[in-house]
C-alpha cells in the first residue's frame, strides 16, 4: 500500500506533534485495517489552531467550537488514477487537552484521532448505534495492532488527593 500524505501545519503550538512518517504509518494501518481494495491512496492531514478549528467546524458542520478532527471525504465524479481519500483537519490544541482530560498519553491519541478521521474517509461513521459499535471496534483492533490501549475503555482508578 502506497500512501502518499500532503501533511500541513498550520499552528504556532508548544504541544509535541507527529512525525509525517508517523501520520502516515497511521493511515496505512487503518486503510490496511479496513480491507480496501486500495493499492494506493492520496490524502491530507492539516495540523490547525483553535481559531481554525472553529471556523471549520463552524462553517461545516454548525457547531461553535473546535472539535478534535474533521474529516472532509472526496468524491470524485471521474475515476481518477490514485484513489483521493480527502482531508483531515485535526486541532492540535484539543487533542493535547484531551488526552490530558482523558490521562492518555499524548501520542496515543493522535493516533486515535488520525485512525478516527481516516476510517471516516473511508466511509465509516457513528451515527447509528450499530455503525458506531462497527468503527469503534475497527479502531480498538487497530489501535491494539500499534500496541495502544483501548480509547474507549473508561478507567476505574480514580486519583485520590492526600
Amino acid at each position: 500500500m502506497t500512501i502518499t500524505l500532503d501533511y500541513q501545519i498550520n499552528v504556532t503550538t508548544t504541544t509535541e506533534l507527529p512525525s509525517a512518517e508517523q501520520m502516515q504509518h497511521w493511515v496505512s494501518a487503518a486503510v490496511s485495517a479496513a480491507s480496501t481494495e486500495l493499492d494506493a491512496a492520496e490524502l491530507t492531514i492539516r495540523i490547525v489552531d483553535r481559531d481554525e478549528g472553529l471556523q471549520l467546524n463552524k462553517a461545516y458542520r454548525g457547531r461553535d467550537y473546535a472539535t478534535n478532527v474533521l474529516s472532509f471525504p472526496f468524491d470524485a465524479p471521474v475515476q481518477l488514477p490514485i484513489p483521493l481519500l480527502g482531508d483531515l483537519v485535526i486541532c492540535a490544541d484539543v487533542v493535547a487537552e484531551e488526552a490530558q482530560q482523558q490521562h492518555k498519553a499524548l501520542l496515543d491519541h493522535w493516533t486515535h484521532m488520525v485512525i478516527h478521521g481516516t476510517l471516516h474517509l473511508l466511509g465509516y461513521d457513528h451515527i447509528q448505534d450499530d455503525e458506531a459499535e462497527q468503527m469503534e471496534q475497527l479502531e480498538r483492533d487497530i489501535l491494539a495492532s500499534l500496541n495502544i490501549a483501548d480509547p474507549y475503555q473508561v478507567s476505574t482508578n480514580t486519583e485520590q488527593n492526600a
